[in-house]
């Protein structure tokens, strides 16, 4: 009895032990995690960016190249502190072409892809003509966007659409046909009807491919503004690249580029932060 009673003793023991000792290791498992991803996050590409700008600013100090061909970063780290508010309200400019293109392109290719999606007749119809827009240079049609809506926000606007709008007319398309055939048919055997089943099927399934659409349309957006106003503007960053090319400022044209490149990783970034609370199961199964 004694010995029962203390193997039992052992066991119980270990038993209230074990627990306690491998709690603090999850404990520092999850908090390593943590820091992994957060170095993955924010870590590494700020690595990579100063090291980028490392090897620049070693680039224009070994060939000894001069500020008007390549300027070194402390040059356009001036010129964007001498010009700050100017800079400041062009990119304000620019980021609402940008966002409002983006929103218009959202507003017509969705309901666009969705027809596309639930129609064989539509997409024969509609496809030939998409890939006509697209496969248009859209620095041809620029010039003539200017003659029809004047030098204002409209025409850059319109351009931002048309680099828009296509990958999200195909990606929303190739994600609505995705869905499972089984999963529809289950939910019709439920009564339910087609826009019931739409949206509480087929569109949650199409998600994560809509928003590769978007996340790729958001790049693009931005040089849809540029270029419409590399043709007609009296504002934004392009504008402002097209005049200080002109008059030789080559710093200033680049912190105008440093402003666009952080306006398109700030939108890309956001839509990704808007992906991963909109669908945290398909970040976990990636």
């Amino acid at each position: 009895m004694s010995g029962v009673g203390g193997v039992n003793g052992v066991d119980a023991s270990r038993a209230r032990t074990e627990p306690a000792a491998a709690a603090p290791a999850e404990a520092r498992g999850a908090g390593g995690t943590g820091i992994r991803e957060r170095l993955a996050d924010w870590g590494f590409p700020v690595l990579g960016m100063v090291v980028v700008i490392a090897l620049w600013w070693l680039a224009t100090v070994v060939f000894s190249i001069e500020k008007f061909l390549v300027p070194s970063p402390k040059d356009v780290v001036d010129a964007f502190t001498e010009h700050a508010g100017f800079l400041l309200a062009q990119s304000w400019v620019t980021l609402l072409e940008t966002v409002e293109g983006f929103a218009l392109s959202i507003v017509v290719g969705v309901p666009i892809a969705v027809l596309i999606a639930s129609s064989r007749l539509i997409e024969r119809m509609i496809y030939p003509l998409l890939l006509v827009v697209n496969a248009v240079p859209k620095i041809a049609i620029a010039p003539i966007l200017v003659v029809w809506m004047g030098f204002g926000q409209l025409p850059k606007i319109v351009m931002v659409f048309l680099l828009c709008f296509f990958p999200i007319v195909i990606s929303t398309a190739s994600g609505l046909r995705s869905t499972p055939a089984e999963l529809v048919e289950l939910v019709r055997s439920l009564d339910a009807s087609r826009v019931q089943a739409f949206f509480k099927v087929r569109f949650p399934y199409a998600l994560p491919q809509v928003l590769v659409g978007f996340k790729v349309a958001i790049s693009l957006a931005v040089i849809g503004a540029v270029i419409a106003e590399f043709v007609g503007a009296d504002a934004g960053l392009g504008f402002v690249i097209v005049q200080s090319g002109a008059s030789a400022d080559t710093p200033l044209a680049f912190a105008a580029m440093a402003l666009l490149g952080l306006i398109s990783i700030v939108l890309f970034y956001g839509l990704a932060a808007l992906e991963r609370r909109l669908l945290p199961w398909a970040e976990e199964n990636r």
